[in-house]
């Protein structure tokens, strides 16, 4: 048993243009596949340090009835168009400890994205209650589906004023 999965796809796009959408707070949103993350509120990212809130509702997964409730990403690593990754801090205690993340790697056709999602190093409490992964396979290869989509489509789309 592996406290880590890492999928994969090549998207026909620049590292960029990827890179953009997963500094976003919105972009977080747009390509969420669990159907938790509802909003988000913040600046597009830039360093490692930087944070955003998103508001969530866990009722999508229906394991918890956790209700909507907001958590922080904080940025734990940050490569300009190549790696970006975060942790999870809510109002939990202790803090859970997951990490999720994407690496960006130039392709023949376009870019490599590699989504991983980590809980390695979580909190013992939480794996006592084995609970982990929140978050299966199946929807990390299906947000990197939207990903490519949303990339494709233009986003983030300049606004009408």
């Amino acid at each position: 048993m592996t406290d880590r999965i890492e999928v994969q796809r090549t998207i026909d796009a620049a590292p960029a243009d990827i890179f953009a959408v997963l500094c976003d707070p919105q972009g977080h949103v747009a390509i969420d596949a669990t159907g938790m993350l509802q909003d988000a509120e913040g600046a597009p990212v830039q360093a490692v340090g930087d944070s955003f809130v998103v508001h969530m509702d866990r009722e999508a997964l229906g394991d918890f009835p956790l209700g909507r409730y907001d958590v922080s990403v904080l940025i734990s690593e940050y490569e300009q168009d190549s790696l970006i990754a975060w942790t999870i801090l809510g109002q939990i205690r202790p803090q859970i400890g997951h990490v999720y993340g994407y690496r960006l790697e130039p392709a023949d056709d376009g870019t490599l994205v590699t989504s991983f999602y980590d809980w390695t190093d979580i909190d013992q409490h939480w794996r006592d209650a084995d609970i982990f992964p929140v978050v299966s396979e199946a929807a990390l290869k299906a947000t990197l589906g939207i990903l490519d989509r949303t990339v494709r489509r233009g986003y983030p789309r300049p606004s009408s004023t």
